[in-house]
């Protein structure tokens, strides 16, 4: 294959155009030597350049969308939707309560290993099959003929609620960088810094939506200025770990001090109320939350040039640099952040702006405040892009309402209203913040619970149905991949659990995590639009046959 495939460009009998009863087509792709195409104008080389193209007209797609980014941009897609040091900044307190540091550093450890597996397991099929929205294709293929339209039903409805619901949340999260700024700075807000305080919901709530217009204007970029802001974003977000790398340290030194190396590799702490055991396991919440959303490569594979090498790529070298980075940033926290008695008692919405402010000074945390609120507007609009051409990859099969007009493209190959489908379904979660902030939680809470159960469900899948399948990918695990698929499987299976247990306990009105009551309905949903959707209309078993088969090819 690294000599590329040859296929003639009109039709012919390499390829042959078959008309079947209900209208369906299909193709065929037969193997010619090099050879055969001496003299003949009519053939190309249908390298892996325009293989991301093949797979489009085997599942009876056209090219829609330009096709201009390369491996930074691929990369950053992915490296960029999981942001490193925001995410560690924002969730390690919830792995000093569940667990304490020596949680947090063995877990980290052990979510590293796995979702490098995870991540294996995804760039194989994703270089068999690179397309948008290419996660619930990749479940429907792994599922094969028979159960292919009822898994990928399910992993669509699936990926739409996490990455929907991921914008809105993380709008939510930069605006609390901004308002803890008040803490710091000992504002008297009027009725308190308070959830229940509805005039201080309200500020949230405005800030907020800001920040989704900021985001989603930035989506609005043509393709080639958009690759801009992937490379600005990624070295944005490496500012951010050297100031923190670098900066934090030295001021820390000169204040409340380090932690000690005993208590960072030794000390365990329970501020869930759970067993021991599950106290421990529940640090998974923070650390396998850090490393979730790397199939962003995955969903602008028709974007990238060689998609069949380039995507799958894109989702090994995020993974990894997320792990290994996010990994050096939670031990660096570890020993900067000050004793958990004064950390818990810190009362800014994002108490890391506190402690910037401890460690710093006030000015200096408004600096570091303004390159993480960038970071992560960048943050939300790149996972805008990725939740955008899932979306878009829904609408072009005519399942949603307004599927003609959603899955309309500009003249750049741009799905800009899909973008706009985004805004609109980010803006009106966002609303539930004013009437009350428990409600916003509860929706937005199983924002990673679907992507987990979609890692963990493909993984089963390749192994219990398609264990002989994507002979075609260039990331073929090969005598590897059974046990590749059955520990991705387990540890995403693991942390799905953690993911939709309670946090604390005992577990009362308050405490409930509504994450299992949200994937559940939105599974129902799935089945429900499976039975009433025809298999004419979306993923025809025509289609997964062809494109199943075609994967196979050696």
């Amino acid at each position: 294959m690294a000599a590329g495939i040859l296929v003639e460009s009109i039709p012919s009998p390499v390829i042959r155009l078959e008309s079947h009863s209900q209208g369906l087509r299909s193709y065929r792709l037969n193997l010619i030597s090099a050879e055969t195409c001496v003299g003949k104008p009519q053939c190309h080389r249908y390298s892996s350049r325009s293989l991301g193209s093949f797979f489009q007209q085997n599942l009876g797609y056209t090219q829609q969308l330009h096709r201009s980014w390369h491996l930074v941009e691929n990369f950053a897609a992915s490296f960029c939707a999981l942001n490193f040091i925001g995410g560690v900044r924002s969730a390690i307190f919830l792995g000093l309560l569940a667990g304490g540091p020596a949680a947090i550093w063995s877990s980290y450890i052990i979510t590293v290993v796995f979702m490098m597996i995870t991540a294996a397991v995804l760039a194989e099929i994703c270089s068999a099959l690179p397309l948008s929205g290419s996660i619930y294709i990749w479940a429907a293929e792994s599922a094969g003929p028979k159960y292919a339209r009822f898994f990928g039903f399910i992993v669509a409805w699936w990926a739409c609620t996490a990455w929907m619901t991921f914008t809105a949340s993380n709008c939510q999260a930069t605006a609390y960088y901004i308002v803890s700024q008040l803490s710091v700075w000992e504002i008297d807000f009027p009725g308190g810094l308070d959830s229940s305080n509805i005039k201080w919901r309200a500020l949230v709530w405005a800030i907020s939506e800001v920040l989704l217009i900021i985001s989603v204007m930035v989506n609005y970029l043509p393709p080639k200025l958009y690759s801009g802001v992937f490379r600005f974003s990624v070295a944005l977000i490496m500012l951010d770990f050297f100031l923190c790398l670098i900066w934090l340290p030295i001021g820390v030194s000169k204040t409340y001090g380090f932690r000690d190396a005993h208590e960072v590799f030794t000390m365990s702490y329970n501020g869930t109320g759970a067993s021991a055991g599950w106290n421990w396991l529940l640090s998974f919440l923070f650390t396998a939350g850090t490393m979730t959303g790397f199939d962003a490569s995955g969903h602008i594979a028709e974007e990238t040039k060689h998609a069949s090498v380039t995507a799958s790529k894109g989702i090994l070298t995020s993974a990894l640099a997320t792990g290994v980075l996010g990994f050096f940033t939670t031990i660096l926290f570890l020993f900067c952040t000050p004793d958990l008695d004064t950390l818990f008692s810190l009362n800014a919405p994002q108490p890391f702006v506190q402690i910037y402010a401890l460690a710093l000074g006030r000015g200096a945390s408004i600096f570091m405040t303004i390159i993480a609120v960038i970071g992560l507007i960048l943050n939300t609009s790149v996972a805008i892009v990725a939740a955008s051409r899932l979306v878009f990859a829904v609408a072009r099969d005519g399942v949603l309402p307004l599927s003609r007009w959603i899955g309309q493209v500009t003249a750049e190959g741009q799905p800009r209203n899909a973008v706009t489908v985004l805004y609109i379904f980010g803006a009106s979660i966002l609303c539930t913040i004013l009437p009350s902030s428990v409600a916003f939680t509860s929706l937005v809470s199983a924002a990673g619970v679907p992507t987990i159960a979609a890692y963990g469900l493909i993984a089963l899948l390749r192994f219990t149905m398609t264990p002989n399948y994507f002979r075609s990918s260039r990331f073929f695990l090969g005598r590897f991949a059974k046990v590749f698929y059955v520990c991705a499987f387990l540890f995403n299976g693991l942390v799905f659990a953690v993911m939709i247990s309670p946090f604390y306990f005992p577990v009362d009105a308050g405490t409930f995590n509504f994450a299992c009551v949200i994937f559940g309905t939105v599974t129902i949903l799935g089945i429900i639009s499976w039975s009433v959707v025809p298999e004419e209309k979306w993923l025809r078993r025509e289609q997964i046959l062809q494109a199943l088969n075609t994967t196979n090819e050696e």
